[in-house]
């Protein structure tokens, strides 16, 4: 209750401040003397009304524009090479593309081993996959497989895939058996 009290006195005090212009000069010792009362001697002052200045309208700033969605022209997986041989007892072998124009930091490469999404997500078009990777999207061990990468973006929308590339992965045997 105390705080409204407060509010309407300071609302009643600035309107009653413009009622209040007259202003009155008066001579002391020390110079002249300005008060809103009229005392002896006091001769009332025009005072003239403050100089406003209104700022320049000021537009909106535009929206940024949306970043542009990178042009990624090529996507070509280099290793393996189509049709290659790779020699692996786990599933785990390097990857290598050319990309053009290279990654973006904010984009990603993911891997489709046999049609079949790996779960590692990875930043470079340099990569390893590992033995978890192979045994979560190959279909079998030996034999025919088919890769493919895309680089896609923070969502996991694509915006360039290459083409499938076929290799063959061998895993080496002792006496005719596979270790």
């Amino acid at each position: 209750m105390t705080h409204r009290w407060i509010l309407a006195a300071a609302l009643a005090a600035c309107t009653m401040a413009p009622l209040a212009q007259t202003v009155y000069e008066s001579k002391d010792k020390a110079g002249p003397v300005f008060a809103d009362k009229p005392s002896a001697g006091a001769v009332p002052v025009e005072v003239q009304p403050q100089n406003v200045v209104s700022p320049p309208a000021v537009k909106p700033a535009a929206p940024p524009a949306p970043s542009a969605a990178p042009t990624y022209r090529r996507l070509v997986i280099t290793r393996p090479a189509e049709q290659d041989m790779v020699h692996s007892n786990t599933g785990e072998f390097g990857i290598s593309a050319n990309l053009s124009p290279p990654l973006r930091p904010s984009d990603r490469v993911r891997v489709l081993l046999d049609g079949h999404l790996v779960p590692t997500v990875f930043r470079s078009t340099n990569l390893r996959l590992s033995m978890a990777d192979w045994q979560s999207a190959a279909l079998g061990s030996n034999g025919e497989h088919t890769l493919q990468l895309a680089v896609v973006d923070a969502d996991g929308k694509p915006w360039i895939e290459s083409a499938p590339v076929r290799f063959y992965l061998r895993g080496a045997a002792v006496g005719g058996t596979r270790r």
